[in-house]
């Protein structure tokens, strides 16, 4: 016996079809879109870093306003590797990890440390540059190279860095000043307002060689820490995290590290940890 179906049941066959394409559809667009965006970029034709153009020659801007240092170079090679436009936001220090939170880059630099509190909001590549923190003071400066000695001093550093917390953790009870830029917190040591400043030993020499009041590292037998900045990833972003963490062994393995940063940082590449 046949079965014969109305023409109302027919439509909503019809409409029950149509609604299912329709969800397949959109389930294979959205996987499509996934694959032509694997490492979840704000958008998959440009790579968009956040970046502190202050810190020479880590970061800053050349003499024609252009950026320039050692993680530009390593930017420019990241997005020649990716087949993707770079495009660096240039923005103060504490800056970085906001604007990373609220998604306005896909990735920040300028060697953040991957420190309990900043994991709460952001993620981190390995290591990709070596930083040593020293105390630095004028020239004449004739206060003993101890720790003790300088507890009383009024000491300087970039607001919202490891150096920041440093002075805190080394020096507790001395006055800690802050400075949203780099060079701020190096002349208030120069022109006597501070007695000393936590900074990286290359950003001392850098700004020696671009200013007539110079400084010197204080005498202590060993840097106060030496630590080891990563590359900012937006929480839970772990395609990216994977990318960056091969990309950088392959650079380390390949000795290309060390000779970006010997060509930019004009020193040797101190020893990194190993890749497994």
């Amino acid at each position: 016996m046949t079965r014969r179906f109305s023409r109302t049941a027919v439509a909503g066959i019809l409409g029950i079809l149509v609604t299912v394409a329709a969800v397949a559809a959109t389930g294979a667009a959205a996987k499509s879109d996934q694959s032509g965006n694997p490492l979840n970029l704000r958008n998959p034709k440009t790579l968009t870093v956040g970046m502190s153009l202050q810190f020479k020659p880590q970061a800053y801007l050349d003499a024609k306003g252009r950026p320039a240092g050692y993680d530009v170079v390593l930017m420019r090679s990241l997005a020649r590797q990716m087949k993707v436009r770079l495009d660096i936001k240039n923005l103060d220090f504490n800056g970085l990890i906001p604007g990373l939170v609220t998604k306005k880059f896909d990735i920040v630099t300028v060697g953040l440390s991957p420190r309990p509190e900043r994991r709460k909001s952001i993620g981190f590549s390995r290591a990709y540059v070596p930083y040593a923190q020293i105390l630095a003071a004028r020239t004449g400066d004739t206060t003993p190279a101890t720790l003790a000695a300088w507890n009383s001093k009024t000491i300087t550093s970039l607001q919202g860095s490891t150096a920041e917390q440093q002075v805190k953790k080394s020096f507790p009870n001395a006055e800690s000043r802050s400075f949203p830029d780099q060079n701020a917190a190096f002349l208030e040591v120069a022109t006597g307002r501070a007695d000393g400043i936590v900074v990286e030993n290359y950003l001392l020499a850098q700004f020696n060689k671009s200013s007539s009041a110079k400084l010197k590292q204080v005498a202590f037998p060993r840097p106060l820490h030496v630590e080891y900045g990563s590359i900012g990833v937006q929480k839970g972003n772990f395609a990216l995290t994977r990318y960056l963490n091969k990309w950088i062994c392959k650079l380390q393995g390949s000795g290309q590290l060390a000779k970006i940063y010997r060509s930019t940082i004009g020193a040797p590449l101190p020893p990194m940890p190993r890749c497994s």
